[in-house]
């Protein structure tokens, strides 16, 4: 049985069906990290992948962004078969039940006994989970025979909508008062299905057609063109043991986070401040859309951060980034102010509208947090604003589309800040068509394109 709006994993190959215990390991050592640590699941799959097969790769992948999405509808289904609450569960058996009860749930060609089996053999391995073998095995047997309701008898409807469409209740009301019921559903469904496989080409180290050939020979499937010139779909994971990548080819990046650069469209040559510069994805854009002529001052508080972005430059090979450290949530950034003509401020938020690749982030959300990050987004704003000269640009954006971190931080902003008006005809404006809103907000949705759910303004100060 498979849940409504489940789907099948992309590039179920046949070698993947035999992939064994090591994709499951690894699988089950991101989920215990991420439940124990609070880590985040794409992080560890970047450093723990490489140790595996292609085949593995793959399945461990959608092994842990599965298990977390449709989490909700497991954890209902678990603690009917059994018995017990899931907070009675110890951390690593229950992590081993949700993996196998995902399995017989939700993908098709892995064979039961093969998801029970895989897992009773995880919990004779595990010291924390080898005494609850038997039990994972009469939960996951019983679950292989029986079908289970989505929500008890006596569930109102928006519990029943919850567990189904796998989202915190509070989350499910906050979508159906943006959205309607309809959208709603289809958000929620949009964010537990799989996200494209989007790269950016370093048109700097070559033309399109040039390095899509390079790609193609490196062993990468080529889908389908994005709206940019350096957007790429792929048709499967993008390779990162390949020569491609270690040689600086291409950057994975979501295309709705490609459009925020071409929101800014600085000219070539122009000086670029990036104010929320780590981990660098679109640092290292504005770096190839300025050119070598121009350059991108990239500022941030978080060291880590910035070391990630200093060494994405350096695999990118790009040379006309200077990195600062700094606070500009408490004071104007270390610049000269009013000095510089594109500022991007692409300011930290919830993550709401990347569920597809972060989903444990909507089981530690909670209802305050949009405004919380409101807050601080606008103080990095009214900060960031400080260095823009008269004529100048600036370029507002979130990976969320809850309005107290979008419109709401604008709407404030412009009040305090006459000297700003939005700019509904950016030069992209063509590329970006359909995303435009009539307010000349960039919106996107995952259910509309298949694009991350971002906002972003683009400001222009005038004169004084």
């Amino acid at each position: 049985m498979r849940r409504p709006g489940a789907r099948e994993g992309r590039g179920h190959a046949r070698g993947e069906r035999g992939a064994g215990l090591a994709a499951r390991a690894i699988a089950l050592g991101i989920l215990v990290d991420v439940e124990r640590r609070s880590a985040f699941a794409d992080v560890l799959l970047g450093a723990r992948l490489p140790a595996l097969a292609p085949a593995d790769r793959r399945l461990a992948t959608r092994l842990v962004l599965g298990t977390l999405a449709w989490r909700s509808p497991l954890d209902f289904e678990i603690e009917h078969l059994a018995r017990r609450r899931i907070a009675d569960i110890e951390v690593v058996a229950l992590q081993i039940l949700r993996l196998g009860l995902f399995q017989l749930r939700y993908l098709d060609r892995i064979p039961r006994h093969a998801a029970v089996d895989t897992s009773v053999e995880l919990a004779k391995h595990n010291p924390a989970s080898r005494d609850a073998a038997g039990f994972i095995n009469a939960v996951l047997r019983r679950a292989a025979r029986e079908s289970v309701p989505v929500a008890a008898p006596d569930a109102d409807e928006m519990e029943r909508l919850a567990i189904a469409a796998s989202h915190p209740r509070w989350l499910v009301e906050r979508f159906v008062e943006w959205f309607g019921r309809d959208g709603a559903e289809r958000v929620m469904a949009a964010n537990n299905d799989a996200a494209p496989n989007a790269i950016r080409l370093n048109l700097r180290r070559g033309s399109r057609a040039e390095l899509i050939e390079r790609l193609r020979a490196d062993g990468f499937e080529i889908g389908s063109e994005g709206r940019a010139p350096e957007t790429i779909l792929l048709s499967s994971a993008p390779r990162f043991d390949s020569e491609s990548y270690r040689a600086g080819l291409f950057h994975p990046q979501s295309e709705a986070s490609q459009m925020v650069a071409r929101m800014l469209a600085p000219r070539p040559g122009a000086t670029v401040i990036d104010c929320a510069a780590a981990p660098g994805g679109k640092t290292t854009h504005l770096a190839e859309l300025v050119g070598e002529r121009g350059r991108v001052i990239a500022i941030d508080i978080n060291f880590t951060g910035l070391k990630n972005a200093r060494a994405l430059a350096r695999r990118l090979r790009h040379r006309n980034i200077d990195f600062v450290r700094a606070d500009i949530a408490t004071s104007a950034p270390p610049l000269k102010p009013a000095r510089f003509e594109f500022v991007l401020l692409d300011a930290p938020c919830t993550g709401i509208g990347t569920l597809r690749e972060h989903p444990e982030i909507k089981w530690r959300l909670g209802p305050n947090d949009f405004t919380r990050m409101a807050a601080l987004q606008a103080r990095l704003l009214a900060n960031a604003a400080t260095l823009v000269r008269p004529g100048g640009v600036l370029v507002y954006s979130v990976c969320s589309f809850a309005p107290e971190e979008g419109a709401m931080v604008i709407g404030d902003f412009l009040a305090a800040h006459p000297q700003f008006r939005i700019d509904r005809q950016p030069p992209n404006f063509a590329e970006l068509a359909g995303v435009i809103d009539a307010d000349g907000f960039m919106r996107t949705r995952p259910d509309q394109g298949a694009l991350d759910g971002f906002f972003s303004a683009r400001l222009v100060r005038e004169s004084d």
